[in-house]
């Protein structure tokens, strides 16, 4: 039970138009919403949201009730009266250098060869789903902006009507062109400046039909490759809905399980008279021809080997909210065969088509599968081991949520990934672009007529309405803004305030870099929580420390 969100904040001045999750989104998140959740509104005010509304006419305090339930609310964040660990070399402890501006937000991954972040954050995987196939102007232009990781999800070569495969019948397919990939892995790499990643995911059908050939024959280093174990929505493969009978027939021969199977004569009929009005497609289990440990460790051994060898230089792994047995696995196995990353994604997350029931009763809620993370790394580490770089996800939203998650996995956790939180910027920029520029609609996926009472309020145009419009504008030129799409805009605004509220955390806390960050910078609001993450009770922390001052 977690009772820090309801569907309304006084306080910020935020709504849920629907039930708010632990994330603080709502369960269903539309791209044709008029407001407000604090991430909606985010993406358009920035850091300005970080602080109660009408400031100088009112009190504020905080409702959270933390001693309630199991959850990543239910970890609070340790503050400190004195010290300062992690300024940068040409500043001193001093209080004029040690001001929350001065917080480093920068990071890195990797092994053999580093992949500087500009800040702890990555995107989760946008794959096949037509959601980010609509928005990937947006989301891939606004993460190469503020400097993150952006990953190219599952299937889009495989569901893209003008990708030409060779090989399909015989599971070895030759990719001789792939536009809607091409698309990403450009679109993403125009604005990239050192600083992030393009990832693109590996799945089964993607193996057979060539992804990783083409992909390093084609962008060569440019990319990093990621296998995917699984996800946090769901313990079966990627699903998207279509609901054109020749589109899914065309999926059904691109080797696609598709249901209802629209090559049986009855299911075509059914379709035609309006009684089967749209078809599922899903992509295989992996590791079903597999028995063992020792076979899932030979097998992935194998497939890194594999990759290094036509050319990779990084390689990451994404796996699911599984059981303990499989993060064991996912951690040691990714350490010994020196992956660059490894994402663990815990439920229930998602942004595509997940049934629903199984999104919510399937698997390892996020809080306790990274507890476990660390521990379980913590093993590998006593023994000599250099644990694989990892990243964390599974319902983050917020600056808090960053914070907790960096600290729980401490010292291996390097970057938290963000699924929902990070489309919705997309989605609302589009919506202001098409509303202002009727004739830009149909290009960018508006949904909106007119801009909606809720953005009026704070403006008219994208100069008024982003709160980090003119600072975009000083970084890449005013004259380039003219091909920056809303969404994008509204993507660099909400990281802004993530980044902000991080580093107020963190000067919180005394630490000025990201390293400086560990366990001992949270506590648990509730025995429970202590008791099922390791991290102890805010009652007991420094305890005995206090206890000496009391009586020295």
């Amino acid at each position: 039970m977690d009772m820090r969100f309801s569907k309304g904040n006084d306080v910020l001045g935020t709504k849920n138009r629907g039930d708010a999750c632990e994330s603080s989104l709502c369960t269903l998140c539309r791209a044709d919403c008029v407001g407000k959740c604090e991430t909606w509104l985010s993406s358009m005010t920035g850091r300005k949201l970080l602080y109660p509304r009408s400031f100088g006419l009112v009190t504020a305090g905080a409702n959270n009730t933390s001693h309630v339930g199991v959850s990543y609310n239910s970890l609070r964040i340790q503050g400190y009266a004195y010290g300062a660990s992690g300024m940068a070399d040409n500043l001193t402890n001093n209080p004029d250098d040690c001001i929350f501006p001065n917080v480093s937000l920068e990071t890195e991954f990797g092994k053999k060869q580093k992949t500087k972040v500009k800040m702890p954050l990555m995107t989760g995987a946008l794959g096949s789903t037509f959601i980010a196939e609509k928005y990937w102007d947006s989301f891939a232009i606004g993460g190469a902006l503020v400097g993150i990781p952006v990953v190219i999800g599952e299937n889009v070569v495989g569901v893209d009507r003008h990708s030409e495969i060779s090989g399909i019948e015989t599971k070895q397919g030759k990719i001789q062109s792939a536009p809607e990939l091409d698309r990403r892995i450009e679109t993403y790499l125009r604005y990239h400046d050192g600083y992030g990643a393009i990832i693109v995911q590996l799945n089964v059908e993607d193996t057979r039909n060539g992804v990783a050939e083409y992909v390093v024959d084609k962008y060569g280093t440019q990319c990093i490759i990621e296998l995917k174990w699984g996800q946090g929505a769901k313990n079966i493969g990627g699903e998207i809905q279509v609901r054109s009978l020749e589109y899914a027939t065309f999926l059904k021969d691109r080797g696609y399980v598709v249901d209802p199977d629209p090559s049986k004569a009855d299911v075509r009929q059914g379709f035609e008279q309006g009684a089967i009005k749209s078809f599922a497609r899903h992509s295989r289990l992996g590791g079903t021809n597999l028995s063992s440990v020792n076979e899932v460790q030979e097998d992935f051994m194998n497939s890194v080997a594999y990759l290094r060898s036509i050319g990779f230089d990084r390689i990451t792994l994404k796996t699911g909210s599984y059981g303990m047995e499989e993060l064991a696995m996912a951690i040691k196995f990714a350490t010994d065969a020196e992956l660059d990353l490894l994402t663990i994604d815990g439920s229930g997350g998602g942004t595509g088509m997940s049934p629903w029931n199984m999104m919510q009763s399937w698997g390892v809620p996020s809080v306790i599968l990274h507890a476990k993370a660390h521990e379980y790394a913590g093993i590998l580490s006593a023994k000599g081991k250099s644990v694989v770089d990892m990243s964390f996800a599974g319902g983050f939203a917020l600056e808090d949520h960053i914070f907790k998650s960096l600290a729980l996995g401490a010292p291996y956790t390097k970057l938290v990934c963000m699924g929902r939180a990070v489309m919705i910027p997309g989605f609302l920029g589009a919506n202001i672009e098409g509303a202002i520029y009727p004739e830009r609609r149909a290009e960018v996926n508006g949904n909106w007529n007119e801009l909606p009472k809720n953005v009026l309020e704070i403006g008219k145009t994208a100069d008024e309405i982003f709160a980090s419009y003119h600072d975009l504008a000083d970084k890449i030129g005013k004259d380039e803004m003219q091909n920056i799409p809303y969404g994008a805009i509204a993507f660099y605004t909400l990281a802004d305030k993530l980044g902000c509220g991080l580093q107020q955390l963190m000067a919180g806390a005394r630490k000025f870099s990201l390293n400086k960050i560990t366990r001992h910078e949270i506590f648990s609001g509730n025995r429970e929580t202590a008791e099922e993450t390791g991290i102890p009770h805010v009652a007991d922390v420094n305890d005995e420390s206090a206890r000496k001052i009391l009586n020295s």
